[in-house]
């Protein structure tokens, strides 16, 4: 288990210091060009580090069902959108906004048992949870300290 909160940290850690990277790119190439560059590097990465961890394996897709490889297209519009979201919001704003989105979705996609996952039942805490961080972004927005932010 601290194996696996370690990780999720050090993810949260690294996808926050991608958006800044991402961000500093847009400001330069635009929407487009930033997703293509931060995809198109992503994938050289993923082959390298897959040929050396995993070797041939790497291409064993005879237990994956095909619209599993859809990701790659939401990860085009996940990059797109959290760029986009952060030139017209702000980095704080837009970052909270997707985590708990990213959190009240996974919610009910768990507890619905949607796209193969294991059905986890839904419980009051876990709403209140959602609906507390929800309440959270209302208040750092309303609190007007969020200068920086754009139309």
């Amino acid at each position: 288990m601290i194996i696996g909160m370690s990780l999720a940290i050090l993810a949260g850690s690294l996808v926050g210091l991608q958006n800044i990277f991402n961000s500093k790119m847009n400001e330069r190439l635009g929407g487009w060009a930033t997703t293509a560059y931060v995809l198109g590097f992503g994938f050289l990465a993923s082959l390298i580090l897959g040929f050396l961890f995993e070797g041939k394996q790497l291409f064993d897709l005879s237990n994956m069902k095909t619209w599993y490889g859809f990701s790659g297209m939401i990860g085009v519009a996940v990059v797109f959108c959290v760029v986009q979201g952060i030139k017209r919001i702000g980095p704080t704003y837009a970052i909270s906004i997707v985590l708990a989105s990213q959190l009240a979705l996974a919610l009910i996609w768990d507890s619905l048992g949607l796209f193969g996952l294991d059905k986890v039942p839904f419980t009051p805490r876990k709403g209140i949870g959602v609906m507390v961080i929800i309440a959270g972004l209302v208040v750092f927005k309303l609190s007007g300290k969020d200068s920086k932010t754009k139309t």
